[in-house]
């Protein structure tokens, strides 16, 4: 072999080694690259899976995420309360990572990522740099080398993070008068000082829990909280600020003392207690629900009423500022802070005046009242009796206490009557007749004739009668039915009339449907599945009973057709511009309306209308009484009888006002038991 081909040889195996040396760098600088990218999708991976804890508050959880050099260091328990105290004290919400590819750092079993953090705080959104260090344990997962500063950079173990608030105000409601139907205003709280009790001790704590609606158990579980000493004040139960009576009776007792704080006022009490509803602290449901909108768990929130509705234009805001401070007090960061933003005040188209003067006619009485601008739709007052004290809720309410509300010798007083729908009676008989007459079904004019006071259409009725109380006479036309109120009429009117026509009458007028309206309003409904089944039952419906059930407010919004040219006027409980805005546009007919009207003034104005006692001289006024049962078949005794008066002004007069009144077991009450009382009502309105 020449000299030649042996270089030749040496040259191609020195070539070859090259390429290989070059393959299997190539080949493990791949490798690197992949387990490189690997270890730092896992090192991420771990960081946003325990924020992702964080957010879900699964702070136990949270713990598994711990390297065992932090695990060894911080006890869980220790872990979970740090965590705890921290992210829920400073309401964090919606928390989100994002890791810096270029400054992070992997190395081996040793991951450093950078990241920024974003996230919700009772200050506002607060966001900041950070560094985490990993470290993997012996099944290859990345663990975090935990400490405090992994939740703020600047918060070592030594550091608090402190929340400051500064309260704002509710907003207040007034009536559209400017008086005030609620404000954050002054109350009395009671407390006692452990160490200034006497030596009668229990005595005495028994005496300040009799006083107070309380037990002695509610106190001594106070009174033993782990952070009272002698010289403590324990707070009990606020009251109102001028019970000068329950206080001299409390400072008797050793022990007690008495201070002013602020709280939610409500100056009418049970008078509007339905309609303002009241405020209390927000519950954990409720804060869940609403996480993320600044209500932490000390916030008042609406539970009822008017305050409920306007929650979101009354509420406070208050001021937060999130700082860290070291052990000595010295600020170290500040993590976010958010200025306080007081509630707007919502001005309502109620009179207080009237409303009180509603209040205190039925205040005895189970029932509703609803009072209206039937030309504008301006809801003037909206009582339910018997009412409660929303008060009572502000200085806190006893278990023995919320049970007599829900009861109080069987009237339920926390039962809102105005929000229900209740058999209507005779009230809906001027409802039936302009649907009638609207359809061209029913002439007002034709005399159906004499039945006596008792009548069936045949007998196919079985052993079923309509009945009514009054013989007028023979000429039973609509004015006359409507004057003296006659069942048997109505019940031939709407058998006339016919299911079809009366069904799609009731629908064009809003039942089987919300009304708009700010409260929620329970629909008034005719029927199973929006059906009438039988004769009979459609006979019924043409005065009110069978299975027709209307809202006192969708009844009176009925109404206000007899003012506006057939017209529904919308309901509101916001001031308006002096228009009411149509609810329903030409439900009823010109002809409908001038009949009905025409007749209604009758059943006041003549002495023998069944709501003569309603009529008020110098005034013209026009309505319709009703008296509604509420049996499952005729023969059945005992049952609740309704009564009602819709009542209204003419459109000439000066001032307008519609009523709407009804009342629950008016058996045994004097006849024109609720008429009186509208007509003074009416009295004092229109003066």
């Amino acid at each position: 072999m020449t000299r030649k081909r042996k270089k030749g040889k040496r040259m191609a195996a020195i070539l070859f080694a090259v390429v290989a040396v070059l393959v299997v760098a190539a080949v493990v600088a791949l490798f690197v690259v992949k387990n490189s990218k690997k270890n730092r999708v896992s090192a991420q991976d771990t960081l946003k899976n325990y924020f992702q804890l964080v957010e879900d508050k699964k702070y136990e959880d949270m713990y598994s995420y711990l390297s065992d050099s932090a695990k060894k260091e911080f006890s869980k328990e220790e872990f979970v309360e740090r965590n705890q105290n921290i992210y829920d004290g400073i309401g964090c919400t919606k928390i989100q990572i994002k890791v810096s590819e270029e400054e992070s750092e992997i190395s081996g079993n040793k991951a450093r990522l950078v990241y920024t953090t974003t996230m919700q705080t009772l200050g506002g959104e607060s966001t900041f740099e950070n560094t985490a260090d990993l470290t993997r344990d012996k099944e290859k997962q990345f663990k975090l080398e935990w400490n405090s500063n992994l939740i703020f950079p600047k918060l070592s173990e030594k550091c608090k993070v402190r929340v400051d608030t500064a309260p704002a105000k509710r907003g207040s409601i007034l009536d559209r008068n400017g008086n005030v139907l609620a404000e954050d205003g002054e109350v009395s709280e009671v407390g006692l000082v452990p160490g200034k009790l006497p030596e009668n001790k229990e005595e005495t704590i028994q005496k300040i829990a009799s006083i107070l609606d309380m037990t002695a158990e509610d106190i001594n579980n106070e009174l033993s909280a782990s952070w009272v000493q002698d010289d403590s004040y324990v707070p009990l139960k606020k009251m109102a600020k001028d019970d000068t009576e329950k206080e001299t009776a409390l400072l008797q007792c050793k022990g007690v003392l008495i201070q002013t704080v602020e709280g939610r006022v409500y100056p009418y009490g049970e008078a509007a207690g339905h309609l303002t509803g009241y405020v209390q602290s927000i519950n954990e449901d409720q804060l869940k629900e609403l996480e993320g909108q600044g209500y932490s768990s000390g916030s008042l929130i609406g539970k009822a009423g008017l305050e409920k509705v306007y929650e979101e234009q009354l509420r406070a805001k208050d001021g937060y500022s999130i700082y860290i401070e070291d052990e000595e007090g010295t600020l170290v960061g500040t993590i976010a802070s958010k200025d306080g933003e007081d509630g707007k005040n919502i001005t309502v188209s109620i009179d207080v005046s009237l409303q009180q003067n509603l209040y205190n006619a039925f205040r005895d009485d189970c029932g509703a009242d609803v009072a209206m601008d039937p030309k504008t739709g301006e809801v003037l007052a909206l009582v339910s009796t018997p009412g409660y004290d929303p008060n009572e809720f502000i200085w806190g309410i006893s278990d023995a206490r919320w049970k007599e509300l829900n009861d109080e010798n069987g009237k339920q007083p926390l039962t809102n009557r105005f929000l229900a729908s209740w058999v209507p009676g005779s009230t809906f008989k001027p409802v039936v007749a302009m649907i009638g007459i609207t359809k061209g079904k029913l002439d007002p004019n034709e005399n159906f004739g004499y039945e006596g006071l008792s009548w069936q259409k045949d007998e196919s009725w079985g052993g079923y009668h309509v009945t009514t109380l009054t013989d007028y006479g023979s000429e039973a036309n609509m004015k006359n039915a409507l004057i003296f109120s006659d069942n048997i009429y109505f019940a031939k009117a709407a058998l006339k009339i016919g299911a079809e026509d009366l069904i799609d009458g009731f629908r064009s007028i809003g039942f089987s449907e919300k009304v708009p309206f700010e409260l929620a309003l329970t629909e008034s409904t005719f029927g199973t599945d929006d059906k009438i089944d039988n004769e009979i039952q459609l006979a019924d419906t043409g005065y009110g009973q069978g299975q027709v059930l209307a809202n006192p407010v969708h009844l009176a919004s009925i109404y206000t057709a007899l003012s506006n040219n057939g017209n529904m006027i919308k309901p509101t409980l916001l001031l308006t511009d002096g228009t009411g805005e149509v609810y329903k546009e030409n439900v009823f007919s010109q002809e409908a309306v001038s009949q009905v009207k025409d007749a209604l003034v009758q059943v006041l104005e003549n002495p023998r209308g069944t709501g003569h006692a309603a009529y008020l001289d110098g005034h013209k006024l026009f309505g319709k009484t009703g008296t509604a049962e509420t049996k499952q078949s005729k023969d059945e005794e005992g049952a609740t009888e309704f009564g009602w008066l819709a009542c209204q002004t003419d459109e000439s007069e000066e001032k307008q006002l519609e009523i709407i009144s009804m009342v629950q077991d008016i058996q045994g009450k004097e006849h024109g038991y609720i008429n009186a009382k509208i007509r003074e009502i009416f009295a004092a309105y229109l003066q």
